[in-house]
Order: C-alpha cells, then structure tokens, then sequence
C-alpha cells in the first residue's frame, strides 16, 4: 500500500488511510472510469462509484500516487457556475505505458499506449512480413524495446494484434491465412517468449486484430456509450467483426465468435478461402474494389491505402463508383443479416468499409433498413470508427486489463 503522495499528520493520516482500506475495491473501477473518460471530475466519480466523498478523494489520492492519474484540486469554475468546482481527474501523462505490436499483411508497427488509449511514441512500420513468425514479432518486440529505453518509461506488459482468430486458451493463430503462417501457430507463446528475451516486464497478449479493434473503440471512441457495440472491418486483407455486449467482448467459448467474414453475400462470387464462395471476406475487402474498378495493385503502397485513397480522390470516376456501389451493396447486406441475429444498438466500421460509409453513407443505411427486420423498425446507427491505430490501442488495453482489474496488486 503506497503512502506518499503528500505529506499527512498522524491522526489525517490514519483516517484517509481508513477511508481507502474501505474503498480499496473501488481503486481499479475508479481508474477504468478516469481511463474511459467517464469521471471527468471527483464528484463524478463519487456518483459513479456510490462511495462517500472522503473515500473517492482517497481513491483518487492513491490512484495518484501510484503515477497513474493526475488530480487538479484547483480547476477554473466555467463563467457562470456557482459554487467550489470539483477537482478534475485526468490521466497521467507521464505514467506508464504498455507495449502494443500490430502484424498485419502489409507490415508490422510498434507502440507505447498509455492510459486512456493514448499514443505516447511509435516506431517506424516495417512494410514486409516474414514467413517465420518468431522472426517477425522479435522484430516488432524490439522495435518496441527501443522506444521504451529511448523514454524511459514504465511497462505494464504487452498486446499484439493479428490478423486472424486466436483459439483459447492456448492462443493459437488458427487462420493467418494472408502472413503465410502456418495454422494454429502458438503466437501467444512467441510473443511473451520475446517480450521476455527483450528485458521487458509485465504479462503479453494476442487477439484477433477487430476484436481489439472494436474493444479501442468502445472504451475510447465511436463505440462509447453502446450497450450492444457490432464492429465489422477490412483489414489490409480480408474481413473481421467483433462484438462488444454489456460492455464486455464477446469471443465466445475458445475466442473464435464472430467470424463475419465468412459470410455469404454473393452466392456466385470469388471463391473462397474456407472453401465457399461469395464471402464478405472476399466481396468487400480492398483487393475486391481494386479488383472490380480494374485496378492492378502495385507494390508501392498497401492494398488498403490504395484502395481507401481509389475511393476518396477517384469517385466521380464511373468505374470506381460503380465498384464501390457493389461493395457496399454486399456490405449492408451481410450487416441486415447480423442485426437480424444480434439486435445491435450501434455498428462501427473500420478499415475500407469506414472509407465505403464514408463516400455514399445513406446507400449503406438503406441497404441494411431494407434488408434488416430491425433496420426497418427504426434503424439502427453505423458510424464510422474514430481512431487512428485503434488495433493498437486496443492490444494496449490488453495489457492495461491487469492494472485496471486491481491497479496495487499488478504496480506492486
């Protein structure tokens, strides 16, 4: 238990020190409120957690001494307001970080996340991708190890992100299909093996690229405030969903639910990779609008780049509209057909479908309102994902999960 965030006589120091023995239990769901950006100020706070005022002041004081928020007793009361204001709670900026890596099939990319999904440096993204993944998260591991000793600050642990299903409770990358990995490669055992030989400390992750997409996205972004938050998403390659209920990622019973890219929503389209034919994974992904507006990919920039950049500047094109017009058919198709199984209250999309919602929002909507029972109903919102690395965040907030589930026990 720490003790020094500010000098105490003996009898103050007792009875705060009463007041937190009481409220210990309340330290780590007063930090994921301050890392949410739900408890702005200590009142907030206070109501949030149901405690007295004296113990979320002590909360907060010990949260603060543990360099992980920042508690400002004097803030500037808004023109107008009457009344003392209410300390602001803000994170740390210097606190510690976690180790985030992101391998996908244009590249790799490092980074140091602090709290509140806040990118503190990156390194610079490697454009190729070994087929021997020990080499590649070794080289992302230490690309990584380098902006921690250039900043010097603490790590919590370390969270990739693949681009494919990782079975529980072994994590095994069952389909890497576009790293030309091997299936069921033990990627959670490689990660923490070079997290270890690196010099860092703190426990290592893997998970499916979407799913800690929509995971960023609800704590931090467009998907804040959903009860029931669905996420569907292009990567560079490919289609991933995720679904966030209660506020709580759903990977089903060994982490593989929500597969939506295998969906069917072109009956007589490109085969396949699960054997299929037709699926969101090959009908809407970037290589599938290149493909349809006639464009060759070229090696100079990544598929999802050329496509997203295809759509922005070329969209008064015939061609490029009209592929895109096809994809974001087929997209709100397979959408009416998941809001038709989960009943979401909100959808997001990332990757080139952020890019399709974004060139002709209200085809989209239509498609889904038509073709959906819900949709027809009311609608149901689709936003576009709002932060920038959010696989990265999200494989941050893997390794922050310890610290917020029990912040003394995981700094200790």
């Amino acid at each position: 238990m720490t003790g020094n965030a500010h000098p105490r006589t003996a009898g103050d120091g007792t009875t705060s020190r009463t007041r937190l023995d009481r409220g210990r239990g309340a330290l780590g769901p007063a930090l994921e409120l301050v890392h949410t950006g739900r408890a702005p100020t200590r009142a907030v706070l206070t109501a949030e957690l149901g405690v007295t005022r004296a113990t979320a002041g002590a909360v907060a004081a010990e949260l603060e001494a543990l360099g992980l928020i920042r508690v400002d007793a004097r803030p500037g009361a808004p023109a107008g307001s009457q009344g003392r204001p209410s300390h602001r709670l803000s994170v740390a900026d210097d606190g510690p970080v976690a180790l985030a890596a992101q391998v996908h099939a244009d590249g790799f990319r490092a980074a140091l996340v602090g709290l509140g999904g806040r990118i503190v440096a990156t390194a610079p993204g490697c454009e190729t991708v070994d087929a021997d993944p020990a080499k590649v998260l070794g080289s992302v591991v230490e690309a990584g190890a380098e902006l921690l000793r250039s900043t010097g600050l603490r790590c919590v642990g370390a969270g990739l992100a693949v681009p494919s299903a990782v079975a529980e409770p072994d994590g095994l990358a069952l389909n890497p299909l576009h790293l030309a990995w091997e299936p069921g490669v033990p990627v959670r055992r490689i990660f923490a093996e070079c997290v270890r030989a690196a010099g860092i400390t703190g426990p290592a992750f893997a998970a499916n690229d979407i799913n800690l997409m929509a995971l960023a996205e609800h704590r931090h972004g467009a998907g804040r405030g959903a009860r029931d938050l669905l996420c569907v998403a292009t990567g560079h390659r490919g289609v991933g969903g995720a679904l966030v209920l209660d506020g709580r990622l759903h990977t089903g019973s060994s982490g593989l639910a929500l597969e939506v890219g295998h969906l069917a929503v072109n009956p007589e389209g490109r085969p396949c990779h699960c054997g299929g034919r037709g699926c969101l994974d090959v009908e809407t992904d970037p290589l599938a609008l290149l493909t349809a507006a006639g464009r060759a990919p070229g090696p100079e920039i990544s598929l999802l780049r050329h496509a997203a950049e295809l759509i922005r500047d070329g969209y008064d094109d015939l061609g490029v509209r009209t592929a895109a017009e096809t994809l974001i058919d087929r997209l709100g198709l397979g959408l009416a057909g998941l809001v038709n199984i989960l009943n979401p209250d909100r959808i997001i999309l990332g990757g080139l479908h952020r890019t399709l919602l974004e060139a002709d929002p209200e085809r989209l909507r239509a498609v889904v309102a038509e073709r959906s029972l819900w949709g027809q109903s009311g609608g149901v919102p689709i936003l576009a994902c709002s932060l920038d690395h959010n696989s990265l965040v999200g494989a941050a907030e893997l390794a922050w999960q310890p610290v917020l589930d029990d912040p003394l026990e995981a700094l200790a």
